[in-house]
């Protein structure tokens, strides 16, 4: 749902609106707050950091349309401003511009053309969105992002606004790669290191072939998340190539003729997305949590080299588009009863 802060002192806009817009209202596209100057919209965005656009009229009380926009940046970056005015010349035109507002309708207005705006300015606030995500969930990124988009990325608002926590319906996939413990315990560090990027690149290549992401890298595993349409399918799909590409490396011969491969944990349902972690350190981590994440985890446990692992529930929603095989039920920690337990091949 988008929502919208309309500042406007003429108070018959806020009924032309609630008319206009009553489908999107009614039906959860749209939520709208109203308030009547400059003073209250600061409060509000200052208070809700979920506002997603502002239609501002320039003449207000208290503080104008103008003023506001100037104010705007230092709140949000990301809230895209429509300046909505009977004052059409081009020097307010120009000032709002200027200011960093989004667009100019003027008034009276024409309805159809403000909800082209509007869902024009959305789309715009969803790549925004979209992109800081990346840009977190990839922290390489920062060194070529504006200055401005990172310091608002290290304050409160930022957190709020952009990483809600929020219950999610996605799959998780655990990647472990299999027998890495005994190099680390017998090579050099740097080989060690260079070892492990490699595969790891290798990995991060074909999950972000999915639309997948990184939740976090964990010793020698990964923790990926899959969102989104098909989610499933699409983990699966990675899944499969991982398995195919990691299976390709030769044997490192200078780290006793290892040959990698991986074993793998799938699991897909409802979990927690947020930012966990200390905030007296200064250190949170915005990832997944819950049974969903929990029994990934185990399901890679119990895998073999080259295994990936799904329960039942998961088998049901790919069978017709995956070759599966139903292996032995196994007990899975804090789980009650054994869970059956099936290896996709292909």
């Amino acid at each position: 749902m988008t929502k919208i802060l309309v500042a406007d002192d003429e108070t018959d806009l806020e009924r032309l609106i609630k008319q206009k817009f009553r489908r999107q209202i009614r039906e959860k596209e749209y939520e709208f707050v109203f308030v009547v100057n400059g003073n209250e919209a600061v409060k509000v965005l200052e208070e809700q950091p979920d506002i997603d656009i502002l239609l501002t009229d320039i003449n207000m009380p208290e503080m104008d349309g103008l003023t506001l926009l100037g104010k705007l940046s230092a709140i949000s970056p990301i809230i895209k401003a429509v300046i909505v005015s009977a004052y059409g010349d081009m020097e307010n035109i120009r000032t709002a511009m200027n200011q960093g507002a989004f667009d100019f309708i003027t008034k009276p207005l024409n309805f159809e053309d403000l909800e082209v705006t509007i869902a024009k300015a959305i789309r715009h606030v969803v790549q925004t969105r979209e992109t800081l995500q990346a840009i977190k969930e990839n922290n390489i990124l920062r060194m070529y992002v504006d200055e401005t988009v990172l310091n608002f990325m290290s304050t409160r608002e930022y957190e709020s606004s952009l990483m809600v926590n929020e219950t999610v319906e996605a799959t998780i996939v655990f990647i472990d790669i299999c027998g890495f413990t005994a190099i680390t315990e017998n090579e050099e560090p740097d080989t060690v290191v260079k070892m492990l990027n490699k595969y790891f690149d290798i990995m991060v290549k074909e999950i972000i072939l999915q639309n997948g992401y990184i939740d976090k890298f964990i010793g020698d595993a990964i923790l990926a998340v899959f969102r989104g349409e098909f989610h499933l399918d699409r983990a699966i799909d990675a899944c499969l190539a991982v398995r195919t590409q990691i299976e390709k490396m030769p044997r490192e011969v200078d780290a006793g003729a290892f040959l990698p491969k991986v074993a793998i944990g799938v699991h897909s349902g409802e979990m927690i997305s947020g930012n966990i972690g200390s905030a007296n350190l200064r250190r949170l981590d915005y990832t997944v949590i819950g049974d969903v994440v929990n029994t990934a985890q185990r399901l890679q446990g119990v895998a073999e080299a080259g295994q990936i692992l799904i329960n039942e529930g998961s088998y049901h929603k790919i069978k017709e588009s995956f070759n599966c095989i139903k292996l032995k039920e196994v007990l899975l920690k804090n789980k009650t009863n054994p869970v059956s337990v099936y290896e996709v091949v292909g």
